[in-house]
């Protein structure tokens, strides 16, 4: 039993249930899919429209450069609206900035954040920013994204289908090994020419493109982004949620250059630490290629990597896998800032 005080990242799914999914506010119709464990964005109803939200914590990593910094915060934001194959439009933002950070970083990150909305035609509608006592760590904050679309367009992530192909983008750990190469490169102990390469992992999270070009793409049946959990953890909640046998063939999915070396050194598992940027996609087996294609085309590794079957839960190299109970990155992270 993990005790209050050793508790990291998301909730379980039996606290979910049982504190959270009775305990939603006003039941009103025009609600089309509210918090469920495994769907990371919810939908409502304006007129004939379908409005997709989600709501994440923003992280700012000025490390990685203070615009590259913005830049990845709000990408992870949109992703869970882009992931529904409907493209965020809006965004409104709430910063509880530490007060040591400084004017010139707040207004880099700032610089980071507005120019990718404007490559991904989103508009900053609302929010929120002041400095405040006791915020001592990189979470300064959370955002909310809004896309506005067709009901018969948004595609859930317990959407497969049996006979469905399975593509997978980036590969595991693409976010674990960028951010721990570059705010951890000492405590890591590999060669510097490992941990420069592992850095470029970070460029690697393109979720919002990613997405909508492979829901263009094809007949996208479900879509996740492997975030806590990693790739382990994204496909089982896909497989439960959709009542399918999912299986993943691990040698057929790309695998970022110093990815490995940089989780060996970290002591986590690959396959199961938050993969943000890697998406989870059944596809219309026809489709498949096509979506490949896709991705390829935007300079993002992918391939099909497993099927979807009749049956139950996740099999990994033909082996039936739990899902991890806990993302060990976080406890790697907590024991390299100390």
């Amino acid at each position: 039993m993990t005790e209050d005080g050793d508790r990291l990242g998301k909730i379980d799914a039996e606290t979910f249930e049982r504190v959270i999914a009775p305990r939603l506010g006003a039941d009103r119709d025009d609600v089309l899919v509210g918090p469920t464990a495994g769907v990371d964005f919810g939908v409502f109803a304006v007129g004939e429209a379908a409005v997709v939200t989600a709501t994440d914590p923003l992280s700012f990593l000025p490390a990685l450069g203070h615009e590259r910094a913005g830049r990845l915060a709000l990408d992870i934001v949109l992703a869970d609206v882009a992931v529904s194959g409907v493209a965020p439009t809006h965004v409104t933002i709430s910063l509880t900035l530490p007060q040591s950070f400084g004017t010139d970083t707040f207004e880099g990150v700032w610089r980071g954040i507005d120019a990718h909305a404007r490559d991904l035609g989103v508009a900053i509608v609302a929010g929120h920013t002041g400095y405040y006592p006791g915020v001592e760590s990189s979470w300064v904050g959370a955002a909310t994204a809004l896309g506005v679309g067709d009901p018969d367009d948004v595609v859930r992530p317990d959407g497969a289908r049996p006979g469905d192909a399975l593509v997978v983008s980036t590969g595991p750990a693409a976010e674990v090994t960028g951010l721990f190469a570059t705010l951890f490169p000492e405590e890591l102990d590999l060669p510097a020419e490992t941990v420069a390469t592992a850095q470029e992992r970070v460029d690697d999270i393109e979720t919002v493109g990613d997405a909508l070009a492979a829901h263009e793409a094809g007949r996208v049946t479900a879509m996740h982004d492997a975030t806590e959990g990693g790739i382990v953890g994204g496909l089982s909640e896909m497989a439960v949620g959709a009542g399918v046998r999912i299986d993943l063939d691990t040698a057929a999915v790309p695998v970022g250059a110093g990815v490995e070396p940089v989780c060996e050194a970290a002591g986590v598992d690959s396959w199961r630490v938050t993969s943000c940027g890697t998406l989870l996609i059944a596809v219309d087996a026809d489709d498949a290629d096509a979506v490949v294609d896709a991705l390829e085309t935007r300079g993002t590794a992918a391939a099909v990597a497993g099927r979807v079957r009749e049956g139950s839960g996740l099999y990994v190299d033909g082996e039936a896998t739990d899902p991890p109970e806990t993302d060990d990155s976080w406890a790697a992270f907590r024991r390299f800032s100390e």
